[in-house]
């Protein structure tokens, strides 16, 4: 009889430390009729997921160059994080989508000669599989994006194209495109834009660059997004965040911008996941 009592609480304690802990599937994949093949992704399933009915906010977590939808799985740690955070209140439970930006070609924007459409994909197939297939809110105060290096541009270029589906956006240590057209004509965009005519280049450009997308944000847009900026003091891509920060403090849209001991790292991107799911939460819970 004591025996069975004991494995009876085993099996209960073992029962509520797993509802304690979220889940995470990083082999997951969706047909793309844009990009003409199955797209995988990652997502996290907070604790409560599978005993509720409710529905929740979500985060877009874009990983960086060279990795894929499992980067922020493997490296970022981002169950344990993730878990920690709404478990000591830091965090608001919620879903967190991890794409795949690496396969086919590399990247989160749309090339310059239309023939890798992945922003398109992402706004008018993925986003909308997503929040069909989970339980998400779909409005704009319960959805937010952030993202690394690559990812990080991304979460520029998708917010500030999108402001009106993203309540925050939150790119770390992020790549902000082309500083000038005179740039677009020399090192690796010299290369990129081969057989481009000027009037393409002119266009990508007004597109594609941070620090013009920003300087030229119309005021009704200016507190549309709230915007949490993170970088290394040693991150190669200092300059650009930093030119990134002053534009915006030129322009004067609200953001928090912060400078960290740090290199272009995953020490440095597990160190700032909590903050931003802290920072993404408030708006979550604001509205």
């Amino acid at each position: 009889m004591k025996k069975s009592l004991i494995v009876l609480l085993l099996i209960s304690g073992s029962a509520i430390l797993s509802a304690q802990t979220g889940k995470v599937s990083d082999n997951l994949s969706m047909q793309s009729q844009i990009l003409k093949m199955d797209r995988k992704y990652a997502i996290y399933l907070p604790p409560d997921y599978e005993t509720s009915q409710r529905s929740y906010p979500v985060l877009y977590l874009l990983h960086g160059g060279g990795d894929d939808q499992t980067g922020w799985v493997q490296f970022g740690e981002v169950l344990t994080i993730a878990d920690a955070a709404i478990k000591s209140g830091q965090a608001t439970s919620m879903i967190i989508v991890m794409p795949d930006a690496n396969t086919g070609k590399r990247g989160y924007v749309n090339d310059i000669k239309g023939e890798w459409r992945y922003e398109d994909f992402f706004f008018q197939e993925f986003m909308p599989y997503i929040e069909k297939t989970y339980r998400i809110k779909p409005d704009k105060h319960y959805r937010a994006v952030a993202g690394l290096s690559m990812g990080g541009e991304g979460t520029f270029i998708y917010a500030l194209h999108h402001p009106e589906l993203f309540s925050s956006a939150c790119p770390l240590s992020a790549a902000t495109g082309p500083k000038s057209l005179e740039e677009m004509n020399a090192g690796r965009w010299k290369q990129m834009t081969e057989g481009v005519s000027d009037a393409d280049k002119s266009a990508y450009f007004k597109k594609y660059s941070v620090l013009n997308l920003i300087e030229n944000m119309p005021d009704d847009q200016k507190k549309a997004v709230r915007w949490y900026i993170d970088c290394g003091d040693d991150d190669f891509l200092y300059e650009g965040n930093s030119l990134a920060h002053i534009a915006m403090r030129k322009k004067e849209i609200p953001h928090e911008f912060r400078i960290r001991d740090g290199v272009h790292s995953w020490v440095y991107w597990r160190a700032a996941l909590p903050t931003v799911l802290e920072y993404v939460s408030m708006a979550f819970h604001q509205f």
